[in-house]
């Protein structure tokens, strides 16, 4: 997404509008993992939605994802372009003025993969985002309620 238009929307709309704005048209949306994450939700279906998160973590570690006791969910997440391979090159020290914007957008694609392979509904309810310098092994920290 331009830097622009996401510094526009942070002046523009409210964190909690661009949540829900996200919420459907989220960056990484419709990619080549859904037929994989469709397949996994029918074989779970079955499962206890615990059980479903345990199992998506063994077959899809690359993230972790937490159930916590307030009707939440919460992934610590790390995509594999993006910001951090220009801290890599060693370009950004601290996220820059539009990072919010961009990991808002990528909480709305983790939550559309969430939503097919788990079987469940989820809002975004927060977007944490460390300093990358100090974190660009996992930078963010999304935290999705539960809807059902």
């Amino acid at each position: 997404m331009d830097d622009e238009f996401c510094q526009a929307m942070n002046k523009h709309l409210t964190k909690e509008q661009r949540f829900r704005l996200y919420e459907t048209q989220g960056g990484c949306n419709g990619t080549g993992y859904n037929k994989n994450r469709k397949l996994f939700a029918t074989e779970h279906a079955h499962l206890a939605l615990d059980e479903r998160i345990e199992l998506f973590g063994e077959k899809f570690g690359r993230n972790k994802l937490v159930v916590n006791g307030d009707g939440t969910l919460t992934l610590v997440f790390k995509c594999s372009h993006g910001y951090y391979m220009r801290v890599r090159e060693g370009k950004y020290t601290a996220p820059p003025p539009n990072a919010e914007g961009y990991f808002e957008r990528c909480a709305g694609g983790r939550l559309y993969g969430l939503e097919r392979v788990l079987g469940i509904k989820l809002k975004i309810k927060s977007v944490d985002i460390s300093a990358l310098n100090e974190n660009v092994s996992n930078p963010v920290t999304f935290t999705f309620e539960i809807v059902e």
